[in-house]
């Protein structure tokens, strides 16, 4: 089972919550960074606790969740050796991982309900990196 860090802001409290659960059932590994309730926060602070964790933990993947996904996508893609995907598909999630090598999914709860999360998270997580040509593009980014 794999490691996950998770956070939001308030806007994707409710959606973070349940994603919680759900992994937690499924046997992972999952490390919820906050917030512990929905009041107003601010999604880069609760961003840079998962891309910390990640940067630390190599193995390990994150999922962020706010309003959008938004605002957690960019704040995330700002630190070097984060690759956030803002998902709203299976099939996003799907090729964040196998040709980008995504390390962070981003969703939307206003955008997004918690079937369809469930299903991309679970597709982000089993989906492994294609490699060859991704890698080259992928170590492109930083040049």
């Amino acid at each position: 089972m794999s490691i996950i860090y998770i956070a939001s802001d308030h806007g994707g409290f409710n959606l973070k919550t349940f994603l919680v659960q759900y992994l937690k059932d499924k046997g992972h590994d999952v490390h919820d960074l906050g917030p512990s309730d929905p009041a107003s926060c601010d999604y880069p602070l609760k961003a840079q606790a998962v891309t910390d964790a990640l940067l630390k933990d190599e193995n390990a993947l994150g999922v962020l969740v706010c309003g959008t996904g938004i605002g957690m996508s960019m704040a995330a893609n700002r630190v070097p050796g984060i690759r956030a995907a803002l998902c709203t598909t299976e099939f996003h999630a799907s090729y964040a991982r196998a040709h980008n090598n995504a390390n962070v999914i981003c969703l939307g709860e206003r955008v997004t309900g918690q079937g369809l999360a469930a299903s991309m998270v679970d597709v982000f997580l089993s989906t492994a990196f294609e490699g060859g040509r991704h890698l080259r593009r992928i170590n492109l980014f930083n040049k």
